[in-house]
């Protein structure tokens, strides 16, 4: 065989020099303004992660942003909120326009501010003055009056659950015009001014009657509202009728502790919800955030609940495309991959590490593609046999067990290269901060043996899902290369049509021409 050294100095010539250091000292290549800001705007959470602080994550946001044509921005921020089911980035987005394109504001303003939460992280992010201004301004301000006004009672309620803005605070800046009596009272009630009684909405009215004598039923208001208040099991029963999905399946261990499952019936009640394939798709279910409840139901769960998540992480999966020929899924499993995936912040650090996430890709890929192999890596490749008919969650947790070491992300294609293989798609997870493999200048690692891998199948592509918003990667976009921010199911959606090639134009999409197709 020819001296690799040599030959490794010759493809060296024929391709990209590395033009970043990544956050662990690594070479790299950084994105494009579009793209990394699309990345931000898909994996960003404004929080503090294994490389880097929330701050960080901010002034890079904001600086993209501005680098970045305001149709674009408002691109990015649609793209997040209803492909990504991203909450905050979203929301920054939105306000930044509010100085940029006060026009396409307006227009992205309805669509990305769905509900109350998002209405209150875009108030608090106005006034905050990290977008320019610490108060809302003329038109913003109108924008947040109109959601108000439009809101049904039952958007109200679920708007005045949290704080820093409250829903009060909020009423207090904008001042909405209430539409008949019964608003009226409810904003006078909420934010303690005097209020007709007689006219307070029923779910209000209720709330406070019971309140005063907690022998009547359970006033239909959010939740939230009762928790703080001694409930009987029954009453826990009724409540888990109630609850959205989201809060059904993050509260199953709160039901069994309160007696909840020991009332008859309630255990197959909160079984159907949770397979309801409609009621997942309304609450915009991501697939980790079901194998989490998986993980995290104690002995107290019926069974049958249990087995609901099962089949509710079906439904989740249920548009997985299969991937065609030969796939090799590369989740990374290095010690940085253990940090929340949506960064630490006091009070609501997630649970789900980044490692989870990479172990679920590979799961789900194996699962929609039987004969495709996995190779979890660190500072090489960690052998481990999965079943290919195994549940999702079974093969998820075995690979997120896995972990520690650096991080190698060339290590899955050096030992393809050594095997000789000759896969049609590799598909990378990692957060791509590699360092193990490390070049003193010239092309990365990565670019180097997938060179080597090219030479034996010239149509092999390679996906590189960063979960990460750290900026960089190890292979720059190529016709056949895709670097791919995120982590819900849109991403699967979109590999599978970068590996059947080029639209129908003949022209080979990248994951910021997805961003792109949006409309504004």
């Amino acid at each position: 065989m020819a001296n690799k050294s040599l030959f490794a100095s010759a493809v060296a010539k024929l391709l990209p020099a590395a033009d970043r250091v990544n956050r662990a000292g690594g070479i790299a290549y950084g994105y494009g303004s579009e793209h990394l800001l699309a990345q931000m705007a898909a994996t960003g959470t404004l929080s503090d992660g294994f490389y880097g602080s929330g701050q960080d994550q901010l002034a890079q946001v904001l600086d993209a942003a501005r680098q970045c044509d305001p149709h674009f921005v408002a691109q990015a921020a649609l793209y997040a909120r209803q492909a990504g089911k991203m909450k905050d980035m979203p929301a920054l987005l939105a306000a930044f326009l509010t100085l940029a394109d006060p026009d396409l504001a307006v227009r992205v303003f309805p669509r990305v501010i769905d509900n109350g939460r998002m209405l209150r992280s875009f108030v608090q992010i106005m006034r905050s003055g990290q977008v320019g201004r610490t108060s809302l301004g003329t038109r913003p301000k109108r924008l947040v009056q109109n959601w108000l006004e439009q809101a049904s009672m039952r958007q109200l309620m679920q708007a005045a659950t949290g704080k820093d803005p409250s829903l009060a605070d909020v009423i207090k800046m904008v001042h909405p015009r209430p539409a008949d009596e019964s608003r009226k009272a409810f904003y006078g009630w909420l934010i303690g001014r005097p209020y007709d009684l007689a006219a307070l909405p029923a779910e209000i009215a209720d709330f406070e009657a019971w309140k005063r004598d907690p022998s009547r039923p359970l006033p239909d208001v959010p939740f939230e509202w009762l928790t703080a208040f001694p409930l009987t099991g029954e009453q826990w029963a009724v409540l888990a009728t109630r609850m959205g999905w989201q809060a059904l399946r993050m509260n199953l261990n709160t039901l069994a502790r309160h007696g909840a499952f020991a009332v008859a019936g309630v255990t197959e009640q909160v079984a159907a919800r949770l397979e309801d394939a409609d009621a997942i798709a309304r609450a915009h279910v991501l697939p980790y955030q079901v194998m989490v409840a998986l993980g995290q139901v104690g002995e107290g769960v019926p069974l049958r609940v249990q087995a609901a998540l099962e089949t509710a992480l079906d439904h989740a999966l249920a548009s997985v495309p299969a991937f065609a020929g030969e796939v090799v899924v590369c989740p990374d499993v290095s010690g940085s991959m253990v940090s929340p995936v949506t960064g630490y912040r006091q009070g609501a650090v997630s649970k789900v590490r980044c490692i989870d996430v990479a172990a679920l890709v590979a799961a789900v890929v194996l699962r929609s593609s039987h004969q495709a192999r996995v190779m979890p890596f660190e500072v090489d490749v960690v052998p481990l046999e999965l079943d290919p008919f195994a549940r999702v969650a079974v093969n998820a947790a075995r690979l997120a067990a896995v972990g520690g070491g650096g991080t190698n992300v060339s290590a899955p294609l050096a030992r393809l290269n050594r095997e000789q293989a000759t896969p049609d798609l590799v598909i990378i997870v990692s957060d791509n901060e590699s360092w193990v493999d490390n070049c003193r200048h010239g092309a990365t690692q990565v670019m180097k043996e997938w060179k080597w891998l090219k030479q034996r199948n010239r149509n092999a592509k390679l996906v590189c899902i960063d979960i990460q918003p750290y900026g960089t990667s190890q292979a720059p976009d190529r016709p056949e290369i895709m670097n791919i921010g995120g982590f819900s199911d849109d991403v699967f959606t979109t590999i599978a049509r970068f590996a059947q090639g080029a639209n129908p134009a003949g022209k080979t999409e990248n994951w910021v021409d997805r961003v792109k197709q949006m409309e504004v």
